[in-house]
């Protein structure tokens, strides 16, 4: 029997409550569990006692097998009871293929601007001492 350490949502609608329970990982979320070894209150304040564990039996279940989920290994290792290892994506900060595409086509539209304004503004310096120069020739 697969055991997962796994939170078990409880409390009404958007007032969330989680019960930190030791479960075969075939029953559904809320369904049968083996037993209850902690609980978190996501409602309560970050400096508050949002989490309780009973270190002990956590301990036991972890000797005996089971897998927590990440969300609860991030929990036993704010405890010091388990080590979570650190994530690298560092792919996962960067736009999409399509946000991507649009943000090189709106670069190339300003290069583009920023050229022609170039080019207009040397024409019209070369107009302006066009007649200039052919005065002085003239003379």
């Amino acid at each position: 029997m697969p055991l997962k350490m796994r939170l078990a949502r409880a409390g009404s609608k958007k007032r969330p409550y989680y019960h930190i329970v030791v479960a075969d990982a075939r029953s559904p979320r809320d369904g049968r569990f083996v037993e209850q070894l902690g609980a978190w209150n996501p409602m309560l304040p970050k400096d508050g006692e949002r989490v309780k564990l009973n270190e002990e039996r956590i301990k036991h279940w972890l000797s005996e097998g089971a897998q927590p989920t990440d969300r609860v290994l991030r929990f036993l290792d704010q405890a010091g009871i388990a080590n979570r290892p650190e994530r690298k994506n560092p792919k996962k900060a960067l736009p999409g293929k399509k946000a991507q595409e649009r943000e090189a086509e709106r670069k190339q539209r300003e290069e583009d601007a920023r050229e022609a304004a170039e080019k207009a503004a040397a024409d019209a310096e070369a107009a302006k001492n066009a007649p200039a120069a052919e005065e002085a020739s003239a003379e």
